[in-house]
Formats: C-alpha cells, structure tokens, sequence
C-alpha cells in the first residue's frame, strides 16, 4: 500500500475493503492512527445472494454473527483498543485497499447517467431532497450497498448529510415532506414498523407497542416511493473536536438508569448524544452519577426528546480528558438488552 493511504481520514458511513476481500462498515469519526474503527459487513461467499463483476457476496448482519466470523478466521481485525478501554473490530492501515466515500458516489451518479433502477431511484431521491433543503450536493452520499454496487432491487437508500447546518436542514425538510401527500417521502406505515421491528429484534430486545410508539416520532426513516430509505447525519470533519487519544473512556459496568432529558439537541447525529439529569441508578453501582446516554448505532438517533423521564440500559463508561476531568456516560447498543425508553410505557 502507497504511504498516502497512512494518512486516511474514514468516517461513519464510508466502506471499507481489505487485500482478503472483506468488506467493513466504518463506525464513528475518532480512529486510532493505525487502524480504522469498522465491523465486517460482507464476505464474498459462493452462497451469496450478493453479485459484483461475478464475485457472489454474503451480508453478515448481526454483531455477534460479525464477531463470531472474524473470531474463527480474521483474528487480526479484532484488537483491544487501550483509548476506548474494550476489544473492536478494525482494519489495520496496512490491510486496506479500497475506502468508498459516500459522497464521491452521489457526484459519480450524477455525473453518469444509469439504467440500473435502485440507482435511478437513490439519485432521484438525493436530487428530490437537495432540492427541497438546497443542501449541497457535495454535502450528500450513498452508502450502504449502493456504494458498492451490492444492491439488490430490495435494497434500501441509505443516504448520508454532513455538517450540523446541513443537517438540521434536511431533518426539518423531511418532516415537511413526510406531511405533503405528493412529496413522494413518506413515514412507515405499520406494516412496514412491524417489518422493521423483526429485523432489528436480532440485535435490539423491545416490546413491539414501544418500538411502534418510538419508531413512529423518527424523521430519518420511511419510504421514498415504494423504496425504504436511512438517513444518517453527521457534523463535517471541521466541526470534530475530538482526536484519537485526546480522551479515554474506561468501562465501569452496566447499569439501568431512570433520568430526565434535558438536552437532545444531538440526538440526530451519530453517534447521538442525550444529557441528562435526575438520574437514578435502578441496577448497577449506586454511587454512579451519569450525566450523558450516548450511541454509536443509527438506531438509538430520535429515541427522546428534551424534558422526557427514560429509563435506559447499557454499559457505563468513565470519560476522562486531557486536563483529568471526568464525567460517567452510559453507552446503548452494545447488548441486545441495550434499550432507552420513555417511563410511561406500561411494559417497563
């Protein structure tokens, strides 16, 4: 590999694919300088219902499933990450080939007309949002399969806004869209909840009348025509402020918390942030005192608004920063039994 691939910068939403022909899913913005933060996604497999220039892939879905490959056959994208205080899956530097940006894919469509029909209608939909939002379109991208051109014509768009501006932008957009019957932009219906939540069940334990009641207040889902679609939104690389090592994150254990939201301004971004306050420690260590809910997973983005009371389980983490201050943050999406849920729900 040519030294400039060193100095890579990969972000939440980028693909990545090893010398081995693997295929991973980049998670967050903050990487160590060796190696990129990313969870196997696909594998070339002779079973696969996945086809590229002839080669059949296979979709790896759930996390244990992902650990479980790289555990009997790719030990070196498994490392312990002594920052983030846990083993990750991530690929070397040095194992890299190719790193697909989400961005360069939305200019590569526009520019080359397609006959494919899940590429006509992804581009159609990007055109459709830029221009309701006039979002940059240098500041929207494909991911997911369509980036790869693994997609099948059941696959959804997963599209990509960067920067905080752009982003609140385009949430405040769709939500106009999804109120007008010609936009085309649709939330989900119940069925397609009821689809949603069979998929998600694998990785994500709730009662199905909590996930309808959450599911249905989220903008960054629905339906572009007959075609699901996935927004996920990010700040721009200039708007991170954090670099691999300026903090450290040590874990302290699981807990079940109830607390009230007092800021979910970020709540649209992944990773989402909710702050809060009020907090009372159901299970796990009594004398913690957690100020923050946090995750990396899409998932977990538009679950509560500001002056909700949750309840919410997960892993406890310590933050501490440069200058030694320290607050506790509990982390969802690790676990299956990793939920956040509102304290009205009778099924808590």
């Amino acid at each position: 590999m040519s030294n400039h691939m060193r100095e890579i910068r990969a972000r939440e939403g980028d693909l990545i694919e090893t010398y081995d022909n693997l295929i991973f899913d980049v998670k967050g913005l903050i990487h160590p300088p060796d190696r990129v933060i990313a969870y196997v996604r696909y594998i070339q497999d002779p079973s696969g219902d996945r086809q590229r220039k002839n080669i059949l892939y296979k979709k790896v879905y759930s996390l244990s499933e992902r650990e479980k490959l790289l555990e009997s056959k790719y030990s070196q994208y498994l490392y312990y990450d002594p920052i983030f205080g846990e083993r990750l899956e991530g690929v070397p530097i040095k194992c890299l080939s190719i790193l697909y940006q989400p961005s360069k894919k939305v200019l590569e469509l526009l520019k080359t007309p397609t006959s494919d029909k899940v590429e006509k209608k992804a581009i159609k939909f990007v055109q459709c949002l830029h221009d309701t939002s006039r979002v940059p379109l240098e500041k929207l991208g494909l991911s997911g399969s369509i980036l790869l051109g693994l997609h099948t014509k059941k696959s959804d768009i997963d599209l990509i806004v960067y920067g905080r501006k752009n982003c609140l932008a385009m949430h405040k957009t769709l939500k106009q869209l999804m109120k007008e019957e010609k936009s085309h932009v649709s939330p989900y219906n119940l069925d397609d909840l009821k689809r949603l939540y069979s998929f998600r069940s694998r990785d994500t334990q709730m009662p199905l009348e909590d996930f309808l009641r959450i599911e249905r207040q989220k903008f960054s889902q629905g339906k572009y025509k007959d075609k699901d679609f996935f927004i996920r939104f990010l700040v721009d690389w200039d708007e991170v402020n954090e670099k691999y090592g300026d903090k450290k994150y040590i874990p302290m254990g699981n807990a079940r918390i109830k607390a009230k939201i007092v800021d979910a301004s970020n709540s649209i971004f992944t990773p989402c942030s909710y702050q809060i306050s009020k907090t009372e420690i159901l299970e796990g260590n009594k004398s913690h005192l957690i100020k923050e809910i946090v995750s990396f997973r899409g998932r977990f983005c538009e679950q509560a608004v500001e002056g909700e009371t949750i309840i919410a389980q997960g892993k406890v983490e310590k933050t501490i920063e440069k200058d030694k201050k320290q607050h506790l943050r509990l982390i969802l999406g690790a676990k299956v039994s990793d939920f956040m849920l509102s304290k009205h729900t009778k099924n808590l």
